[in-house]
């Protein structure tokens, strides 16, 4: 079993992350619980920002990193608020406000238009210097609703309505939507990647 940080400070994120990492042969431990802040996310891109994370981890701690990188992106917003979900509203974090905003920019955007998908990378170093680090990368399409529904998940879940199910992200147990996510079709691949011969 190989001990690797988990480069998060999101507490749902890291729930869903060691439920998703069981069986990898990995012993995942938060990056707060080795006095690790979060990092600074100036990238431009998801990946970017997953690199980051995950260069910081490592290099503050001296073992592997998992870091993820991730965001709602609204087709009706050009791509919003993607990079800046966790701030979209001001304040990092605040699900409520930001959610409030969201529906509020869809005023009046009709239920067809509504189109969204949830991206995640997900950067796994083997050390902080590490030259060739596994990327690999989920989405999750559905629509943005008209009101929050639902008391699970986190984040733009109670908004987020999953088109296969016809249940809000927040209404889905966490298995199913460990299974359909963004992050549950990323952390596959990356399972794919760690399972492929060198």
């Amino acid at each position: 079993m190989h001990t690797i940080v988990l480069a998060s400070g999101n507490a749902g994120k890291l729930a869903e992350m060691r439920a998703l990492l069981g069986g990898f042969g990995l012993e995942p431990i938060a990056q707060a619980e080795l006095g690790i802040a979060d990092a600074d996310e100036t990238g431009a891109t998801f990946v970017e920002n997953a690199l980051l994370k995950a260069r910081q981890a490592a290099r503050l701690s001296g073992l592997p990193a998992l870091a993820d990188d991730s965001g709602l992106c609204v087709d009706a917003l050009g791509g919003a608020p993607g990079l800046h979900s966790a701030r979209y509203a001001g304040a990092h974090g605040d699900a409520a406000a930001n959610i409030e905003k969201l529906l509020a920019a869809l005023q009046g955007v009709p239920e067809a238009a509504r189109t969204a998908h949830f991206h995640c990378t997900i950067v796994l170093l083997r050390a902080a210097d590490d030259p060739a680090p596994l990327i690999a990368e989920g989405r999750w399409h559905g629509r943005i609703l008209a009101a929050p529904r639902g008391g699970r998940g986190f984040g733009y879940d109670p908004v987020f309505l999953d088109p296969t199910s016809g249940l809000s992200a927040a209404e889905l147990d966490s298995a199913t939507k460990n299974r359909v996510s963004h992050r549950g079709h990323a952390l596959a691949a990356l399972r794919g990647l760690l399972a492929a011969p060198d």
